[in-house]
C-alpha cells in the first residue's frame, strides 16, 4: 500500500513539473485558438549609412543606361581551387553623410528613404533631365544581414534577400532555440542614429508582435540567454564535476536506502 502511495506521489510530482516546464518553453501562451490580430502598419526598411545598394537602370535603348550601371564582378565560392563562381553587381555605398554618388546625377540623398522612395527620386531625375526618358530603376540591398547568437541550434550571421524579416524568421534560420534558451528574455541589439539600443522580448507572449523590435533591421543582433540549467552545467564543468556528481550520487543512494528501510519495517 505504501509503495502505491509513493508511486502516486511521484507521478503527481512529475506531472506538476511537466506542466510548469511547458509554461517556460511554449510560445504565444496567451493566444486563443484561431485568434486574429490586425497588422497595424506595413513594414519597410529605411536606408541607413553604410548600406550597400544595388541600383540597375534599364531602358529600351541599352546604350543609354550604360553610364548608370555598375559592372558585374565574379566571386569565388568555397575553398581555393574550387570551380564555383557567382556574379554580382558592384553596389553604391551610402556614405557618412547619407548620400550615394550616382553617375552623371552626382550626390543623391539616400539615408532615411525607403527603397521605393529612392527608386522614384532617381527615375524622376533621369527623365526630367532628359537622360533616359523610359527609365526603369531597380534597387536592392546588398548587405542586409542579421546575427543570431546564444542558445540556438545554428548561431551565425544570415543574409536577407528581401526586406522583411521578423524575429521569428531569424530564430527559424538559426534552427530555433535549444531547450536551454530562455524564451522570456530574448535580446535584440540595434544601432541607430549613433545609439545602441537593447530590447528584451518574451516569446511566450503575443505582445512581441506589436513591439518595434519584432521586425528586424539591418545588422540587428539577436541574443538568446541561457537558462539556469545551462548555467548550472557550465559551473559544474568549470569546477571539475567529479566531486559534485559523486556527492549527488551519494545523496540519491541514501534516499533510496531510506525508502527501502521504511518499506521493510512496514
Amino acid at each position: 500500500m505504501e509503495i502505491r502511495k509513493l508511486i502516486s506521489f511521484g507521478l503527481i510530482c512529475f506531472l506538476l513539473a511537466s506542466c510548469n516546464s511547458s509554461k517556460k518553453v511554449v510560445y504565444f501562451q496567451d493566444v486563443d485558438k484561431e485568434e486574429k490580430q490586425t497588422v497595424e502598419q506595413s513594414y519597410e526598411i529605411v536606408i541607413q549609412k553604410k548600406d550597400i545598394l544595388s541600383i540597375m537602370v534599364n531602358s529600351k535603348d541599352p546604350e543609354l543606361v550604360v553610364p548608370f550601371n555598375m559592372p558585374l564582378v565574379s566571386y569565388q565560392l568555397g575553398p581555393d581551387g574550387a570551380q564555383n563562381y557567382t556574379q554580382r553587381i558592384l553596389g553604391y555605398t551610402v556614405d557618412s553623410e547619407g548620400n550615394i554618388d550616382f553617375p552623371v546625377l552626382g550626390k543623391i540623398k539616400a539615408e532615411g528613404l525607403t527603397r521605393e522612395e529612392l527608386t522614384k527620386v532617381i527615375k524622376e531625375r533621369l527623365i526630367s533631365e532628359g537622360l533616359v526618358k523610359d527609365a526603369v530603376v531597380t534597387i536592392q540591398f546588398q548587405n542586409f544581414k542579421v546575427s543570431v547568437l546564444g542558445e540556438v541550434s545554428r548561431p551565425g550571421s544570415f543574409s536577407i534577400t528581401g526586406e522583411r524579416v521578423t524575429l521569428l524568421d531569424a530564430l527559424s534560420m538559426a534552427g530555433d532555440l535549444t531547450i536551454y534558451g530562455r524564451r522570456d528574455r530574448v535580446a535584440v541589439v540595434r544601432e541607430k542614429d549613433g545609439e545602441r539600443n537593447i530590447a528584451y522580448l518574451d516569446l511566450r507572449s503575443s505582445d512581441i508582435m506589436t513591439s518595434p523590435y519584432f521586425y528586424l533591421q539591418q545588422n540587428d543582433v539577436v541574443y538568446v540567454q541561457p537558462n539556469k540549467a545551462k548555467i548550472g552545467q557550465s559551473e559544474i564543468n568549470q569546477n571539475n564535476s567529479v566531486n559534485v556528481w559523486l556527492s549527488a550520487t551519494s545523496v540519491l543512494a541514501s534516499i533510496a536506502s531510506l525508502l527501502v528501510t521504511i518499506f521493510v519495517l512496514r
